[in-house]
């Protein structure tokens, strides 16, 4: 219905626009996220396709400068410093402007949220996506966890915008999606999202159960129970504020009624909610390993395990079966006195934060350290911040794809890196994407979205002013998803030696 619109504004509407296509001058391809902004402070954001459809009556027929802005590319500067450029606005015209990439990724398009094609519509051209203006009334979505289950890519998110409201609902949205193969889109041109829905076309809750809070989903993994048939399950947090924790627990999806259902409470789970998933083998047997970004948490990878709290193990190196006290942490050394970091069941695992606490008061030296991310072109540590985890067949290595928590901006920054374990160490990273005074954060690498043998890969995150300082969100693409995608054949992703 919304594609029939679109096209009924085709012919007459596209002749009172100018048209303005943004390219990456490397690719040729639109450039979604750009702003003009005219010297009267008029703003607009090319849509996903690169395109801005101009119409502003005091400003037709008339030379009208734009500067030209966007997170990770440069515009040519004229004689006065200014990136921008004047174009004779007419109305049925068009101008193409090429904009240089710094990033390494390029940005693709955006998933979620409210006019994704919007300009592309009003200029009466066919948006690649079935719902390109509005789908299941959905404005604006935070975090994503994705897999694949009985044959479709099943997505959820977190907190849930609406147009007819400021609130929207927080009991975590899904929608599918069909595999390529099967019908759906190259991951190139964008994602064909169908919602669950209420009764009213709104996305729907995935934990409607009947509990206050802030039901936030992580560590979604499809396993198979004792008879062998499929299961999703995940770990949900019911949060009473962003920093206060009603309880968390396990949830099983319900096929039928296309919710998740509460399964079992866990009391000694303290890990902050937005592990992503990823699987892989260890001494011959399948383990789901959980991402934030690194891996200290792994369980087998069947339903019996998931979903018993025993089952599972955590990398570190504290002795086995303590629990980890700041104060007295009880350290596994063996008789050399060498520290020992290794997958133990229930021992509390050591991340990035307890190790720091670790180091300062002395108990460990800077030499047994395991996390210890660099940036490759300056040597300064890093503090990842989340992100995703997957092994790479192009690069023979297990590649990570995270944000940094302080860089350019406030979780703005996505970076990679590789090791030849999941575990790590991970040492060497390098920057692949910057957004100015802007988050984009819970960065998910796609594994089945990857190309040529694994040289090129996806990856999406929530852009949004929230924690970046940013007055000023920018409209329809803040608090949303993007779409990048990063050739690993690029020679500046050379980071570390060749693997073992």
């Amino acid at each position: 219905m919304i594609l029939f619109c679109g096209a009924a504004l085709a012919e007459e509407p596209a002749k009172e626009f100018f048209t303005i296509t943004v390219v990456d001058e490397q690719t040729g391809r639109g450039v979604p996220l750009v702003e003009l902004r005219t010297v009267s402070e008029i703003r607009h954001y090319t849509d996903s396709n690169g395109v801005v459809a101009f119409n502003e009556p005091g400003l037709m027929n008339r030379d009208v400068f734009f500067n030209v802005k966007s997170h990770g590319y440069t515009f040519p500067k004229d004689g006065f410093g200014s990136e921008g450029i004047a174009i004779a606005i007419k109305p049925g015209g068009a101008q193409t402007l090429k904009i240089k990439r710094v990033n390494i990724a390029e940005r693709l398009y955006r998933i979620t949220g409210e006019g994704i094609y919007r300009d592309t519509i009003l200029l009466g051209k066919t948006a690649p996506i079935r719902q390109p203006l509005l789908n299941a009334q959905v404005s604006g979505q935070d975090s994503v966890q994705r897999v694949e289950y009985h044959g479709k890519y099943f997505w959820f998110y977190g907190d849930t915008n609406k147009p007819g409201y400021p609130l929207g609902h927080f009991g975590t949205s899904g929608a599918v999606s069909e595999k390529p193969a099967a019908g759906g889109l190259d991951p190139d041109k964008g994602i064909d999202l169908t919602y669950f829905t209420d009764a009213n076309g709104f996305s729907k809750p995935m934990c409607a159960w009947n509990e206050p809070g802030l039901k936030w989903i992580d560590r979604v993994a499809v396993v198979r129970d004792e008879a062998g048939a499929e299961r999703m399950v995940a770990r949900y947090t019911r949060l009473k504020t962003m920093n206060e924790v009603y309880d968390r627990g396990l949830i099983g999806f319900d096929d039928k009624e296309e919710t998740f259902k509460p399964l079992l409470k866990v009391t000694h789970d303290d890990e902050h909610a937005t592990a992503l998933t990823f699987l892989y083998k260890a001494n011959a047997q399948e383990y789901i390993g959980f991402a934030t970004p690194y891996a200290n948490v792994r369980v087998k990878a069947d339903y019996r395990s998931f979903t018993d709290p025993n089952s599972y193990e955590y990398f570190t190196c504290l002795a086995p079966g303590s629990t980890y006290d700041k104060v007295a942490p009880q350290l596994d050394r063996g008789a050399d006195g060498k520290l020992i970091w290794a997958w133990k069941p229930k021992t509390s695992p050591i991340n990035y934060k307890r190790q720091k606490e670790l180091l300062d008061s002395g108990k460990i030296k800077q030499t047994e350290a395991w996390y210890k991310l660099t940036d490759i072109e300056t040597g300064k540590p890093i503090n990842a911040a989340n992100g995703s985890i997957q092994y790479n067949a192009f690069r023979n290595r297990w590649v990570m794809i995270f944000g940094q928590l302080m860089g350019t901006s406030m979780l703005g920054e996505i970076w990679i890196s590789e090791a030849d374990t999941p575990e790590g160490p991970w040492e060497k990273a390098r920057k692949i994407v910057t957004h100015d005074q802007y988050s984009f954060y819970n960065v998910n690498h796609h594994l089945q979205f990857d190309q040529d043998g694994g040289r090129v890969i996806y990856f999406e995150g929530t852009y949004t002013h929230t924690f970046s300082g940013n007055p000023s969100p920018t409209p329809r693409y803040d608090y949303n998803q993007i779409m990048y995608r990063l050739d690993l054949a690029d020679p500046r992703l050379k980071i570390n030696a060749e693997p073992k």
